[in-house]
């Protein structure tokens, strides 16, 4: 199922890293996106050359009832080296959209995450007082944030360990199915998102089969 613009209610906007660290918790907040029959939308799943990014980002945000803002790569982590402000404007947009009392966009759900919890309130003090969750970069525990989040806005209805667990067997069948079609490792680490979502999507399409 290919999420649009119409399904502000399902959608739900993911403002995080994209490096390589930080993977194995995106795919873990996606999964379990997907396994709460949501719709996951991040800025990679449209590669689009002649689409400016930012126009992208906010018809992202703009079409998605509930965002994840991830906080954890604010601070420059060597000399030298510009700190990263993408993901703090991106809530600044998200917030401002909540804040506008423009049609249902006053119905927008923010999650602020962050690895740890109050380390980014100092470079971003505005947001003193927020309830920021922070996952450790351990992807069972943003598994347990994320679904926590749902759940008290009535879109999650498993628990945070079947929802672990039922991840953890996604990963194994999908890494054996996709040897078995002739992929290498480094195949399946480059795979665009969209595929990535296909294959969460049909996994559980296919009845959650714990092997491939």
């Amino acid at each position: 199922m290919t999420p649009a613009a119409t399904d502000f209610d399902r959608n739900v906007f993911i403002n995080c890293p994209f490096d390589d660290d930080y993977q194995p918790v995106l795919q873990s907040i996606l999964f379990c996106v997907v396994d709460c029959g949501l719709h996951p939308r991040l800025a990679t799943e449209r590669l689009d050359s002649g689409e400016i990014r930012l126009d992208k980002i906010v018809d992202l945000i703009r079409s998605s009832k509930f965002t994840i803002h991830d906080l954890s790569r604010v601070q420059a982590s060597k000399k030298n080296e510009f700190a990263r402000l993408n993901m703090p404007f991106e809530l600044g947009i998200d917030f401002g959209f909540a804040q506008s009392g423009a049609e249902h966009l006053s119905d927008k759900r923010l999650l602020v995450i962050a690895e740890e919890r109050y380390k980014y309130q100092v470079a971003l003090s505005d947001i003193a007082g927020w309830d920021i969750r922070a996952h450790n970069a351990d992807f069972e525990e943003a598994i347990k944030q994320v679904r926590g989040w749902l759940a008290t806005h009535d879109e999650a209805d498993r628990s945070s360990s079947q929802v672990i667990g039922d991840y953890l067997a996604f990963q194994e069948w999908d890494y054996e199915r996709l040897l078995a079609d002739g992929w290498n490792d480094s195949d399946i680490r480059e795979r665009a998102t969209p595929e990535l979502l296909g294959a969460m999507r049909n996994w559980i399409a296919v009845g959650r089969p714990a092997t491939f």
